[in-house]
């Protein structure tokens, strides 16, 4: 028996030993934890009993393969009538006896090991491979300050992680994986968009209480998750009042930080200039998405719908607006249909005839003069090209 309080120090400092005193739960694990990166193994935490005073008085720490093997879960699972999944890798559970209990004491606030199994039924793993195991990796406080901070500066999570490696002196040293920094940039996304949407609704009510033209609509999904808005200022109505016939709907912009679409409506003045007639963010590019934006745009322009709208070539967006405009002619962007073609034949020849393709394309006025001047581009060019 060891009577001696026991503090974690290092991952080698030994096994555990029936009668090692810890001060709490995490003090326990945090040794066993420590054994298991020794040992080449990843620990964690399983079952646990309470007296009836509600309080824990035994917990059991066990290898990660511990329990059953997936195929007595599936088969369980379609006994229960469930779905049979199958694992595309190697079964996790092994039903490994490897494991440690600790009970409380009851002459004071310790607690203390009852039970040791040390054999395992499976390969433990390598020195230089025992960080990938789950419960050796967890981005540290630092690490996860640092993280935000490359995100920020849009750093390739990749990169994040060699320049990791090399500060710490090779990946076994980082203490996490790319996937681990890669889930940390998704939860701090989240968490943020949350805050930034609630900054943006405010904003928004706030410009409402200005000036009663200004026009706002959002929409959360299930979870209350930011999942799409729309808004257009007063002189952007305005605007539409006058040079609302011609509209072009892009939502070629993506967002680096949350992930989301922005969706601007535009068109042009008698200046030639651009200008805005609403803006719109989208979290997906589903035909669900468009309908709900563009009836949006509709309520906020409510005049006339455009005589023309001027898209990229997604299908999503094609299928809503024939709903929500079907009188509206629809044209792609011919700069869209250009960016296809080094897709289809080679650079070099796109090169040599663009000047030719780009006018057939721009300049027919009907579908017969299309095809007239299409084949004429193809001869010369010897051109294969497909639907572009």
């Amino acid at each position: 028996m060891n009577d001696e309080l026991h503090i974690p120090q290092t991952a080698n400092d030994r096994k555990p030993e029936i009668g090692m005193k810890f001060a709490s739960i995490d003090d326990a694990f945090e040794f066993y934890n420590q054994y298991a990166r020794e040992a080449g193994f990843s620990a964690r935490i399983s079952n646990s009993k309470k007296n009836k005073m509600n309080e824990v008085v035994w917990k059991q720490f066990v290898c990660f393969k511990a329990g059953q093997i997936d195929e007595v879960r599936s088969k369980n699972r379609a006994s229960s009538g469930g779905p049979i999944k199958k694992r595309a890798r190697g079964e996790v559970r092994t039903d490994c006896k490897a494991k440690i209990s600790i009970v409380k004491q009851q002459t004071g606030p310790y607690w203390s090991i009852s039970l040791f199994t040390e054999c395992h039924n499976h390969g433990l793993s390598t020195p230089l491979k025992v960080h990938l195991l789950r419960s050796h990796r967890s981005v540290s406080a630092a690490k996860r300050v640092l993280t935000q901070q490359f995100s920020e500066a849009n750093i390739p999570t990749c990169q994040q992680m060699q320049l990791m490696e090399i500060e710490h002196g090779g990946p076994e040293s980082v203490g996490c994986t790319e996937r681990d920094i890669r889930n940390l940039e998704r939860d701090m996304r989240d968490e943020q968009k949350g805050i930034n949407a609630e900054t943006l609704v405010e904003f928004f009510t706030s410009e409402k209480e200005k000036n009663s033209s200004f026009f706002f609509d959002y929409e959360t999904d299930s979870d209350n998750r930011f999942k799409r808005c729309f808004w257009a200022d007063h002189k952007s109505r305005s605007a539409y009042n006058v040079f609302g016939d011609v509209v072009v709907f892009d939502s070629t912009y993506n967002t680096n930080k949350y992930g989301m679409i922005f969706t601007p409506f535009v068109g042009v003045n008698h200046h030639h200039q651009t200008i805005m007639f609403g803006c719109g963010f989208l979290s997906d590019e589903k035909t669900e998405s468009y309908l709900w934006l563009l009836n949006k745009f509709m309520e906020a322009m409510p005049t006339r719908a455009p005589k023309a709208i001027i898209t990229d070539q997604d299908p999503a967006m094609t299928k809503a607006l024939a709903q929500v405009l079907p009188k509206t002619v629809h044209r792609y962007c011919l700069w869209h249909i250009l960016n296809k073609f080094p897709e289809k034949i080679s650079a070099v020849t796109f090169r040599e005839h663009y000047q030719s393709i780009k006018n057939v394309i721009k300049n027919s006025t009907s579908p017969e003069e299309f095809e007239h001047g299409w084949k004429d581009v193809i001869r010369p060019a010897n051109l294969i090209v497909g639907s572009c």
